[in-house]
């Protein structure tokens, strides 16, 4: 793999006031496949960026890039730091750097760069995974190579957590999709046992998406989902569709979901589910997402769901019955 020669620091870029490179999501599950995308905010003290590198870190392998139309597309390669069991080939080398190049990116425009790879199942929750990348502009550049960790560096790299991984992602190791909605491995919070986590891909642009997974309260105090949150979307809300006479209608659940005690509570197509609101990026189907839920007593807890297909009614599932869901109004 070459060597990155980081021609100029951030001192080309007009003022720390400027928003930083990162990426769009904070979080990816460890033995996920999963959609990095770089957003670039601005160029280098008002120049154009032309071209931009974005490197790749060890534990996540894999990769594949995404082309960009007006830019050229090149990569570089390497060897892994250790190997990867690859749909049952084994990897020790693959795809470390990207380079868009060729491009007119105008300082007061943005623009997102996207790589798609899978993070290796042997990753710690708590590791944070550094994407360092450069912009190159006609006569300056704009660097955010910094993997220190600290929060007053000019030039922090974007980054991202790895999160705990459930059983068995086909991703990861080519096995076969779960056949129920309880594959996973559970997520707890307190005396609340989360499992079953999907969603359903989306189409381009669309404007939301759903949530589904269910709540087990194996404790003896009642408890209620109160909120969500997901990088994902702009701001994620709690709704329920029932039959309203002879028209089904969707409805938020301003007060939350209760969970009883002793009692399991399930989010799914056509009943209970999370609305992600303004999705910031489409649900790609094969990808996993993670939302963030709020109870009244447990407190919180961050649980990946598998993005199925558009019509998914469970983990590696797809229902072939129910045509309910959004369309462009409620």
């Amino acid at each position: 793999m070459k060597t990155i020669l980081l021609a100029g620091t951030f001192a080309a870029i007009a003022g720390s006031a400027f928003a930083h490179a990162t990426l769009d999501r904070k979080e990816a599950e460890a033995g996920a496949t999963a959609k990095i995308t770089l957003r670039v905010p601005h160029g280098c003290a008002g120049e154009a960026t032309h071209t931009v590198r974005l490197t790749l870190p060890d534990g996540f392998y894999a990769a594949k890039p995404m082309p960009k139309p007006g830019w050229e597309l090149t990569t570089e390669t390497g060897p892994y730091a250790a190997a990867y069991d690859n749909h049952g080939t084994e990897m020790t080398q693959g795809l470390r750097q990207v380079i868009w190049s060729g491009g007119q990116l105008d300082d007061a425009w943005y623009d997102e760069f996207t790589v798609r790879g899978t993070f290796g199942p042997d990753i710690a929750p708590g590791t944070v995974l550094y994407f360092p990348a450069v912009q190159d502009c006609a006569t300056g550049t704009a660097d955010w190579t910094d993997t220190s960790g600290a929060h007053d560096v000019p030039n922090p790299s974007p980054k991202l957590t790895i999160v705990a991984g459930g059983a068995g992602h086909e991703h990861a190791h080519g096995a076969a999709p779960a056949a129920d909605d309880h594959a996973a491995a559970p997520v707890t919070a307190g005396s609340l046992e989360i499992t079953g986590g999907f969603s359903r891909a989306t189409l381009p642009n669309a404007p939301v998406g759903g949530g589904f997974l269910t709540i087990t309260n194996t404790g003896s105090a009642d408890d209620r989902l109160i909120a969500a949150t997901s990088d994902i979307a702009s701001h994620v809300e709690i709704h329920e569709m029932a039959m309203e006479g002879d028209v089904m209608r969707m409805r938020e659940l301003s007060q939350g979901l209760p969970v009883p005690a002793g009692e399991t509570v399930t989010l799914k197509p056509g009943g209970f589910h999370l609305m992600f609101m303004d999705l910031k990026t489409p649900l790609t189907e094969g990808e996993t997402v993670t939302v963030t839920l709020t109870f009244e007593t447990a407190g919180t807890a961050t649980v990946p769901l598998a993005v199925g297909a558009m019509n998914a009614k469970g983990r590696g599932t797809m229902d072939h019955n129910d045509h309910s869901g959004h369309g462009t109004k409620e």
